[in-house]
């Protein structure tokens, strides 16, 4: 590794309560944040949503507009139902892939877009894939939005028993720790490549998941809810 490539990797870790990006809450709520990637989808989205109801707990839903567009309808019962919306990508493709003039474009025009059809603001952006770069952090900052990224994950992405995969997750999470999850496989429609969709009930499993966190005293709540009792707590999140 060279020297100035040390340098900066140094400064970055030095300062990333600045220029880092959002990883979790510190809070002394009892709360834990939850997140959805990859939708909006017309049926696990609103049966998501419904267990969520049910606990009377929140989520911020991490939206591709590839999927937006079709389901504007969803997008805003998201809004209605008191949940968060945030902007997940124009489509699933990767922001590192692209010169900066065109992760620029991406998120202003994707924030403005998915702006309209939600018909409120948007603050976050989760990169896909959570890969980024201090050259893509910093575009995407100056647009305004923030990235966030995750704690615990569900991965739901890939084939494991349901009580293997929430037992999991709740050994590394705490008050105000950002969990992962998906309402949607993202696929070739949005510009992703990754295999075949595992077979998972996932209503089912965000079931399991707020059983498990009623269990040991903790309420699942959008990015914003936590915020209202909390400050953000950013981190390094680079070269992934």
């Amino acid at each position: 590794m060279s020297t100035l490539r040390r340098s900066v990797g140094r400064f970055v870790r030095e300062h990333s309560a600045v220029i880092g990006s959002i990883v979790s809450v510190t809070t002394d709520a009892r709360v834990v944040v939850l997140t959805y990637d990859d939708g909006p989808d017309p049926v696990a989205t609103r049966a998501i949503q419904d267990e969520l109801e049910a606990s009377g707990a929140t989520a911020t839903f991490f939206v591709l507009l590839t999927q937006a567009r079709r389901h504007g309808d969803v997008v805003r019962e998201t809004i209605a139902r008191g949940h968060e919306v945030a902007l997940h990508g124009i489509d699933h493709r990767s922001l590192v892939d692209f010169p900066s003039a065109e992760v620029r474009r991406r998120c202003v025009d994707g924030r403005a877009e998915l702006e309209d059809i939600a018909g409120t603001r948007v603050r976050w952006l989760r990169p896909p894939y959570g890969r980024q770069t201090l050259r893509t952090w910093r575009v995407v900052r100056s647009t305004g939005l923030e990235p966030v990224m995750w704690g615990p994950s569900l991965r739901d992405s890939v084939p494991m028993p349901l009580d293997r995969r929430i037992a999991t997750t709740l050994t590394s999470t705490q008050n105000g720790s950002i969990l992962l999850a998906h309402d949607r496989f993202a696929n070739a429609d949005d510009g992703a490549a990754d295999g075949d969709e595992p077979d998972i009930d996932r209503p089912g499993l965000t079931r399991g998941l707020l059983e498990a966190l009623s269990s040991s005293n903790l309420q699942g709540v959008s990015l914003d809810r936590a915020l209202l009792n909390g400050v953000p707590l950013r981190g390094a999140w680079f070269g992934r």
